[in-house]
């Protein structure tokens, strides 16, 4: 890989791919944390996930605007990694001192999403900072690698962290990784894309800007539909898994690692894809394959060895066809968003993107709680593989090499 050689790149990478096993980590305790330890139910499991993800609906876009006009990218990433490292730690110190309950749990969630936002809204503009145009598949193989990669490592080692030190215990570990991050950011320095000019109408701009462009319009809607659906399945997964399925924490995480292989093939095959059938077919075949194999899910059953087996499956499949959803999403926006807009017009598509997700969790939770957690999570399912939909009519399919669309007019 060409673009390990280069010093700024290799440091990004290397914070990044640390930062991501321990956020695979968290992802796999702390919703331990309200089950096991809080006896969370249905819907509060929902509320959790939501409260995570809420920023995302709410800030986004005013965090998009703000971050253009300003600038700052790296120093903005930097001090979210280290706000987020002091946030996590406060969950097993409060389980230490026997004070934990689920409303810190809630505002520990909203606050590390909050920075959450601001530090992937400003991503987005680092990262063409540091990896050159004709690189861009290369650089989001390799970041999504790492993510491929850090399932493995982290949720299988999340449910060995959570047998020999409790699910709160397991969490220091993502606050550490914040830090490693922090470090890395710090050691660069990558020239920014420059601020945006003042003016009216830069709160929205990222808005009319995809509203006009019918490539990240329809990319929007089927990424918006398949997040809302899969979340609402996400919310609600691990209380299946346990409770439902009698799996146990520790096979859990060994089983989601396992499963997350589909990840790492994903991420090493999407550059040869993406030459064979083209960067937009890639992005659809992303979009069918991501949520398809969840099916695997609510249709488990019979003898455990069956149960773990079809959820290793489910798993496997659906992480192939996320780091090809994800990969190829990635350098098509890399390529087709001025670099003066780039901020906000991540932030508005985050607003949608990212918004669904709260939704969708509330809707997993009280839906799981209402109507039972397998009927939701075929509903779940149904409705995901519904995103391609958006695609069959757009420029996408026709996509075959990266190119800049013309500029847009933004007032």
């Amino acid at each position: 890989m060409t673009l390990l050689r280069d010093m700024a790149f290799r440091r990004f990478w290397i914070g990044q791919t640390v930062s991501l096993v321990g956020d695979q980590v968290s992802l796999f305790a702390v919703p331990l944390t309200a089950v096991l330890v809080l006896s969370a139910n249905a819907t509060q499991m929902g509320l959790l996930t939501a409260a995570g993800l809420l920023p995302s609906l709410l800030l986004s876009l005013a965090a998009g605007s703000a971050i253009d006009r300003r600038g700052h990218r790296r120093r903005v990433m930097l001090a979210a990694d280290v706000g987020r490292a002091v946030l996590m730690v406060t969950i097993p110190v409060s389980y230490l001192l026997g004070r934990l309950g689920l409303p810190q749990m809630f505002a520990v969630t909203f606050a590390v999403g909050t920075l959450d936002v601001l530090f992937f809204v400003a991503y987005t503009a680092l990262f063409v900072s540091v990896v050159p145009r004709d690189r861009y598949v290369e650089g989001e193989s390799l970041l999504n690698g790492s993510r491929a990669m850090s399932m493995i490592v982290g949720q299988s080692g999340a449910g060995l962290l959570v047998a020999a030190f409790s699910a709160p215990g397991a969490i220091v570990l993502d606050a550490l990784t914040f830090l490693v991050s922090a470090l890395t950011l710090a050691r660069i320095r990558p020239v920014e894309p420059p601020v945006a000019e003042p003016g009216e109408g830069q709160l929205i701009a990222g808005a009319r800007f995809i509203a006009a462009s019918p490539i990240v319009r329809s990319a929007l809607g089927a990424t918006a539909t398949v997040n809302f659906f899969t979340f609402a399945l996400n919310a609600i997964m691990i209380l299946y898994a346990t409770r439902s399925l009698s799996v146990r924490p520790a096979a859990l995480g060994l089983v989601l690692g396992v499963g997350a292989v589909g990840g790492v093939l994903g991420a090493l095959v999407a550059g040869r894809v993406t030459r064979r059938i083209g960067i937009g077919p890639t992005f659809i075949a992303g979009c069918v394959l991501f949520p398809a194999p969840l099916v695997l899910i609510p249709a488990a059953g019979g003898p455990h060895t069956l149960v773990l087996a079809c959820l290793v499956a489910a798993e496997f499949g659906s992480g192939v066809g996320v780091m090809l959803l994800d990969i190829a999403g990635g350098a098509i926006f890399a390529g087709v968003i001025p670099h003066e807009l780039r901020s906000r017009v991540s932030g508005a598509y985050r607003t949608v993107n990212y918004g669904m997700r709260p939704l969708g969790a509330l809707t997993g939770g009280m839906l799981g709680s209402a109507i039972g957690l397998r009927p939701t999570l075929w509903l779940a399912v149904g409705g995901a593989v519904t995103c391609a939909l958006w695609l069959v009519r757009s420029p996408l399919p026709a996509l075959r090499e990266l190119e800049p669309e013309p500029a847009l007019p933004v007032r």
